[in-house]
């Protein structure tokens, strides 16, 4: 099964109160998949805001905790069952100073370190909606206030909800949502009426190599400013977590995969590397249910890499409608001679595609995209989600028994709905 989605931690009422199910069948098993599309700067931090008595009344939600990825000890991406919050004092022990910040004098590049400089630029965000309330994470991107994270995480709230944020010194104000893309799992949110907040330093996702430390901090569970620590796992690793809440086309995207401890209320969240560059955004784990309904870590967490998320950040963030690459072409996953899946089989090619007029044909099965392996439709979705409108790729094309290139300069699905 494929990771379920890193999702927030919800008081859920019906039709929210079943347990979701882990998104994503296994690609061998899978029928037509449609292959479709699948910034910020680093602005110098201001200096610190002075420590504002904290916001009280609407838009406040106190989070319960949930097993799944979002918020809570559970997953990342994937409701699960719910348990009343934790005692308000556990819920703000952390091994930070008395002042909520953590060391600065520890070694560079430690974890220490690292904690220091990311946690006043993660927020826990609170949600409420028709269909309950929950808690995820969230990056400030300015210094007034724009905050990326995970459309799961806020979708709840598009229809007539509220948002609140919780900032690192105490704080807290209203948001509301500007842009979510569900495709790519990504939305931007604004916090109403603040300034000097302190910008995340956002890094580069192409430079991340496995086996790198990275650390992730968040709000699991609505444990705010949490921090974890582990390594790279693995690098595109194709996360399929199926639709939102409010439908549309599946989310689907090349993920990096860490073994950080990652659980509900951590998705929108940072993942960030040893310099304190933010990498990836939190947004699922692969989890096993307990006997209780609650999923929680074992290992298995994915985030967002940084570079695809970016510009999809800056279009919602400016008001324009997401738009993601397209090749134009419905694919199932074949296989090979040892009964395993084995890249992408375009089933049909859309008239006028980028597919069509790079000359790609129905039969043939398309193992990389330049030169990133494909292992299945799943695969060849993800890694085309991971391009934008108009880059040229090449394809490696088994057509016949025998292997070729073809060049192909990627379409868009800008005033597309279909993938």
């Amino acid at each position: 099964m494929f990771p379920s989605f890193a999702q927030d931690q919800r008081q859920q009422q019906a039709p929210y109160g079943q347990p979701y199910p882990s998104y994503g069948p296994n690609p061998a098993q899978q029928g037509p998949h449609p292959s479709g599309a699948g910034g910020f700067g680093s602005p110098t931090a201001p200096p610190p805001r002075q420590p504002k008595p904290p916001r009280r009344g609407a838009g406040i939600i106190v989070a319960a905790i949930v097993a799944g990825a979002l918020a809570g000890t559970g997953g990342a991406v994937g409701y699960s069952a719910l348990t009343d919050d934790p005692p308000q004092a556990a819920a703000q022990q952390s091994p930070t100073s008395s002042s909520g910040v953590a060391d600065s004098k520890a070694p560079s590049g430690s974890v220490e370190a690292v904690a220091a400089a990311v946690l006043p630029s993660v927020v826990k965000i609170d949600v409420s909606g028709p269909g309950g309330t929950g808690s995820g994470s969230g990056i400030i991107l300015t210094a007034d206030g724009t905050i990326v994270t995970n459309n799961h995480v806020v979708e709840v709230a598009a229809d007539g909800g509220e948002l609140a944020v919780s900032f690192n010194d105490g704080t807290s104000a209203k948001a509301k949502v500007v842009g979510t893309d569900p495709m790519t799992d990504v939305a931007v949110i604004q916090a109403e009426d603040v300034d000097g907040l302190t910008p995340a330093k956002l890094g580069q996702s192409a430079g991340v190599d496995v086996g790198e430390q990275v650390v992730a901090v968040g709000s699991p569970f609505g444990l705010e400013s949490t921090v974890t620590s582990g390594i790279v796992s693995a690098l595109d690793r194709p996360v399929s977590a199926g639709q939102g809440e409010r439908g549309g086309p599946a989310t689907v995207f090349p993920a990096i995969q860490t073994d950080a401890a990652i659980n509900p209320g951590n998705s929108g969240g940072a993942l960030v590397n040893m310099k304190g560059e933010v990498v990836g955004i939190n947004s699922a784990i692969r989890s096993t249910p307990s006997a209780g309904g609650e999923a929680g870590f074992i290992g298995l967490g994915f985030a967002i890499p940084i570079d695809e998320a970016k510009p999809i950040a800056e279009q919602l963030r400016k008001g324009d409608t997401a738009t993601h690459a397209r090749l134009g072409v419905t694919v199932g996953t074949p296989t090979n001679k040892n009964g395993l899946p084995g890249g992408a089989e375009v089933q049909s090619v859309e008239n006028g595609s980028a597919g069509e007029k790079a000359g790609l044909r129905e039969g043939d099965v398309i193992t990389k995209i330049d030169d990133r392996v494909i292992s299945s439709s799943d695969a060849l979705v993800a890694m085309v989600r991971s391009y934008r409108p108009d880059d040229d790729v090449t394809l490696t094309v088994v057509r016949g028994g025998d292997e070729q290139e073809i060049d192909v300069t990627l379409g868009s699905d800008e005033g597309d709905n279909n993938t």
